[in-house]
């Protein structure tokens, strides 16, 4: 019985073994991945958009959710996949790397007649040069063109063996290496890391953000606004929104970090913490009046591009206000605001509404439910949208893609190349491979045999 259980137990442990070196479980993972990636595009990540929202159906959302696919980079079914990838790559490393091994620290150094028919780059000429003048003069031309040879003596005949870059067959476990990396800096990045947002109005400081699951992170320090300017394209589209910020540190101005400027692609960085200009806006109240049943007036009050509710269920919506009408409007002046009405019928309707022109107002009733609605002023000031980000993970990532280029660039553009000679009895026999680009090599063995030939004629030697 205990024979039985050994047995079944070697099956099961190699059975796993097999699993995890498998190249179809490597392209399945690959093949999850890139799928998930494209998911991750589609869906919005993090906070959903109420727009996002209004597209699909609450079945769908359920399931969305309990798929993870709003926070998808930090689902368990994602660094599960990651998991997988890496333990694949590094069993397939393991199995494959002693091979390799012992061919870069362990090389054939002798010809034989098996290894001979093996060489597609295999050539044999005369000769009646002396043993010991054929071995100096290939040792010199094979020193001077490819690399110093190994001499070794066997069976009465010497063998010649040169190698060049044998370590270029790692290149691809350095990728495999490379891509582990890559996976442990995005794991720890996911774990410890988080991404977020805040607004930061003139004039203020925040010392915390909100996430994307829309929970409160504490920064372990300030950000103030100092100054938030924007300049416009002729025609209005916004060309360049700047934010001069500072942190602070218990309540004081960090050395090196006071009235900072960001831009897009210019972002500020602090104990790791990365702020990226995002997004900007405006913030305030602004007060309107409007009559009710019995004409008295009552106030309406409405934040900058927030909305409100009229007397007759009627939404409208703050878009734009300004101090002075006379700069838009020619025979107006005063404050005005520009306001949408979402009337009962579906329908919305934009226009003015004035601070010092009543007659012009009453031309809105229809839209207003009959009830007079006048603005009466307000004040705003700018703030800046900030993306917040923290990854301590991103060095490792820098690190494994470092590596993975320089493993990349070996594993196309350089080779292990080996040449072995045989000197017997007059006889030379000289024959190599090449890992990559056989071609090539074929170009250049014939280059090198001509050149030996050339060099071992009897012409030459008498």
């Amino acid at each position: 019985r205990s024979i039985i259980v050994t047995t079944n137990e070697k099956t099961l442990s190699q059975s796993i073994w097999d699993f995890f070196c498998s190249l179809k479980l490597t392209m399945f993972l690959f093949i999850a991945l890139a799928v998930s990636s494209i998911i991750g595009t589609i869906i919005p990540q993090g906070a959903i958009p109420p727009e996002y929202l209004q597209t699909i159906s609450q079945n769908k959302l359920k399931l969305y959710q309990a798929l993870g696919f709003f926070d998808m980079y930090h689902s368990w079914w994602f660094i599960l996949l990651l998991a997988l990838l890496t333990g694949n790559l590094i069993a397939c490393s393991i199995k494959r790397l002693p091979g390799i091994w012992r061919t870069i620290t362990q090389p054939v150094m002798v010809m034989d007649e098996n290894m001979e028919k093996t060489l597609a780059n295999c050539t044999i000429f005369l000769t009646n040069v002396d043993t010991n003048t054929l071995k100096y003069h290939i040792t010199t031309i094979l020193k001077m063109e490819f690399a110093e040879p190994v001499v070794t003596e066997d069976g009465g005949a010497f063998h010649l063996f040169a190698q060049k870059t044998p370590w270029s067959r790692l290149a691809v476990y350095a990728v495999h290496l490379s891509v582990i990396v890559i996976f442990i800096g995005a794991i720890i990045g996911s774990l410890f890391g988080y991404k977020g947002f805040v607004n930061i109005p003139e004039g203020q400081s925040v010392d915390k953000v909100m996430s994307r699951a829309e929970k409160e992170i504490d920064l372990g320090f300030a950000v103030r606004c100092e100054k938030f300017s924007v300049a416009h394209y002729p025609n209005g589209a916004p060309k360049e929104f700047k934010s001069i910020l500072t942190v602070l540190e218990n309540g004081k101005p960090v050395a090196g970090y006071n009235r900072v400027p960001v831009i897009v692609n210019d972002p500020l960085t602090y104990k790791g913490i990365t702020f990226y200009q995002s997004s900007y806006g405006k913030q305030g109240e602004h007060e309107f009046t409007i009559s009710d049943a019995d004409g008295h007036l009552q106030p309406l009050i409405i934040r900058s591009g927030g909305s409100a509710k009229l007397p007759d269920g009627s939404g409208i919506c703050l878009q734009e206000t300004t101090p002075d009408i006379s700069r838009f409007q020619s025979g107006v002046s005063g404050p005005a605001a520009q306001v949408e009405v979402h009337l009962p019928n579906g329908q919305n309707k934009t226009f003015v509404v004035y601070s010092d022109n009543p007659a012009m107002n009453r031309m809105n009733l229809a839209y207003t439910g009959g009830h007079l609605l006048q603005y009466k002023g307000g004040e705003e000031f700018m703030y800046t949208g900030l993306q917040v980000a923290k990854d301590p993970g991103v060095w490792v990532v820098w690190v494994g893609c470092i590596l993975m280029m320089v493993g990349i660039y070996i594993a196309f553009f350089m080779s292990h190349r080996r040449i072995w000679v045989k000197i017997e009895n007059g006889n030379v026999t000289i024959g190599g491979n090449a890992s990559k680009n056989q071609g090539g090599f074929q170009l250049f063995m014939e280059r090198l045999t001509t050149k030996l030939k050339s060099q071992l004629s009897p012409e030459d030697n008498q």
